[in-house]
């Protein structure tokens, strides 16, 4: 009599654990209003308007500061166009959110495309230690589009530049 017993109550507590139709909780939910009250913790809540709590209202102007210099620049083709990346050293310890940006005019000047190499300082800067533990690195992908009609990729920093054939 033990075994019987022992067996359905261990098949109902791994049955519980379970969201199917085998739960005994969901056996008397006639209307399924246990699964439309579940909400992903991880997924954010939307606005009235529709949007994300956490997105901005408008886009944000990025206002990077040129990293020190630039110390490589690799260029790959992939699938979208060419992958380029660039490491640099900054001249400060913390900074973030480094970019290869497009400047808006003069970008494409006789086959050579300039990108410039941003970004943003941290609040409290420290200034000094080694080279290796100020660097940075970033990659943007370029389409074939943006590509088209440039032989040379120059990445522009505060104190240098590099320049690297694009295959």
């Amino acid at each position: 009599m033990r075994t019987p017993v022992l067996l359905l109550l261990t098949a109902t507590l791994a049955l519980s654990a379970c969201q199917s139709r085998w739960n005994p909780a969901n056996w008397w939910d006639t209307d399924g209003s246990a699964a439309a009250e579940y909400v992903n913790p991880l997924i954010p809540e939307k606005t009235e308007e529709g949007r994300s709590f956490f997105t901005t209202q408008e886009e944000q102007e990025y206002r990077g500061l040129p990293i020190d210099k630039v110390t490589s620049v690799e260029v790959h083709r992939v699938t979208e166009g060419r992958l380029i990346m660039a490491v640099g050293v900054s001249s400060v310890h913390g900074t973030s959110d480094v970019r290869l940006i497009l400047p808006e005019t003069g970008a494409l000047d006789g086959g050579v495309l300039t990108l410039e190499l941003l970004g943003r300082p941290p609040f409290e800067p420290v200034v000094g230690g080694s080279e290796q533990s100020r660097e940075v690195t970033t990659a943007v992908v370029l389409t074939d589009q943006q590509m088209s009609g440039v032989r040379t990729i120059r990445v522009k920093a505060l104190t240098n530049s590099i320049d690297r054939r694009a295959r």
